[in-house]
């Protein structure tokens, strides 16, 4: 009988130091200080950053978004597919060894599993010895530290769609509203599970990046690389031996660049796809280099072409930046500043125009045709706003509905609005007009129809 499904080897990455830890490190600082803190920093009497779906309104800072402002999402995802694009073809993955939520939590849970059950060996140990007390106190510790930081996760998560003071009240008081419940546990449950369970196993099979990559890559983008010129053959040797004299290449064959893989592969075998470029082998390789007296960077960021012809590193350097990325840095450079450009030329305030379809033209008092309409108008700043009403496009229209509206900051508000024109003014049937709402040295022009019965 032949499986279809292959054996898994539970990985026990071995910790690591070095100059790309540290930046790694940096990576998990940085980015986990802005998600834990920032629902909890307040701008203007509010949450500085809430998507608030409810009310449909996006706080983001001192900018308030509706949904009409969808182009500004879509500028967003653009611009991060286009910056990812960018740093694949430049450096590789950069994105998942060092940014990447699944890395970014991984290193984090593994932190938590080192300082309760130790380094590697230990663990291989712990996990081989009988159940004991101490085996079972220090499984339940970890297990209940990997559950309270994926509970804060989800808390964090959900923070950010309400008001998360509002919501840490309710947590306290054990009042939370079902969605919130079931939000805080569903993230909370998935960090606990991809970052302390599966780890490797979403980077190899279901992320869908390590897939494609290779449409990326090229013989110029910078990868984690093993020098397989100077490296083999490889051996173990004393450290005084000449290994010239044993026959032998640089590497010492000690096996540190695989314990320390995150995903379990020997980069001994070349570029893999499973390769997250997070560089634990280079810091590792660059230690048994410094301590046997051998040059650092047998294992190295470097290119294909620049290690197949042993190039420099301005070489390097020189074919990195060629026509595909700067056409990238060009495209994304565009994009951004047409982003922050339309921004800036935001005007600050949305209107919607509805013709009341549940009253009909109608013959009012002086022998007058009335149409009704709704306005909705969206006020996108953060102080109450007037707005000024006027129309035009026919002879003789006048607004006899209020011509004036007050609007609190960030709010919207729907305005009944009456039109008249003379019973001759037009010829029966529609007739384009035009509202204009002005405010604040801005103004908004949106058509309309208005009928004129037979």
């Amino acid at each position: 009988m032949v499986s279809l499904y292959q054996a898994h080897k539970k990985i026990y990455p071995r910790s690591v130091t070095g100059l790309f830890a540290k930046w790694r490190w940096v990576l998990v600082f940085l980015t986990q200080i802005f998600f834990y803190g920032m629902p909890w920093l307040q701008w203007g009497g509010r949450q500085a950053m809430l998507f608030d779906l409810e009310a449909r309104r996006f706080y983001i800072f001192g900018l308030v978004l509706y949904p009409q402002d969808v182009i500004y999402l879509t500028g967003i995802l653009i611009i991060s597919a286009l910056s990812l694009f960018l740093f694949t073809a430049v450096a590789g993955r950069q994105w998942c060894g060092y940014a990447c939520p699944q890395t970014v939590y991984t290193e984090i849970y593994l932190w938590i599993e080192r300082k309760i059950e130790g380094d590697r060996s230990a663990r291989m140990r712990l996990d081989a010895s009988p159940m004991s007390a101490t085996k079972l106190w220090r499984k339940v510790a970890k297990q209940a530290a990997w559950i309270a930081v994926g509970l804060w996760t989800g808390f964090t998560f959900v923070g950010y769609f309400a008001p998360i003071r509002e919501l840490g009240s309710h947590v306290l008081h054990w009042t939370l509203g079902p969605w919130e419940t079931f939000w805080i546990f569903f993230y909370g449950f998935a960090t606990y599970g991809n970052a302390g369970f599966m780890r490797e196993q979403v980077c190899k099979y279901m992320c869908p990046y390590a897939r494609f990559q290779s449409a990326m890559f090229d013989k110029d983008t910078l990868i984690v690389s093993y020098d397989t010129t100077r490296g083999e053959p490889r051996g173990a040797r004393s450290k005084k031996a000449d290994p010239k004299a044993l026959g032998l290449g640089d590497c010492v064959d000690c096996t540190l660049c695989v314990q320390v893989c995150p995903t379990g592969i020997d980069i001994r075998k070349g570029l893999q796809y499973e390769c997250i470029s997070c560089a634990a082998c280079i810091d590792v390789c660059d230690g048994v280099m410094e301590k046997v007296g051998y040059p650092k960077g047998l294992i190295r960021y470097t290119t294909e072409n620049g290690l197949n012809n042993g190039w420099t590193q301005q070489q390097i350097w020189r074919r990195v930046f060629r026509p595909r990325v700067l056409l990238y840095c060009t495209v994304l450079g565009i994009i951004i500043a047409g982003f922050f450009v339309s921004l800036f030329l935001r005007t600050p305030f949305k209107v919607d125009i509805v013709r009341d379809r549940a009253t009909l033209a109608r013959i009012v008092e002086g022998g007058k045709i009335e149409n009704v309409y709704r306005i909705q108008i969206m006020n996108a700043s953060e102080k109450p706003q007037t707005y000024n009403l006027s129309v035009d496009g026919l002879s003789g229209l006048e607004l006899t509905s209020e011509k004036s509206v007050t609007v609190d900051g960030a709010q919207s508000l729907w305005v009944p609005v009456q039109l008249r024109v003379p019973y001759d003014a037009a010829a029966p049937g529609s007739h384009t007009i035009h509202f204009k709402i002005a405010s604040d040295g801005h103004d908004i022009s949106e058509k309309s129809v208005f009928m004129v019965p037979r």
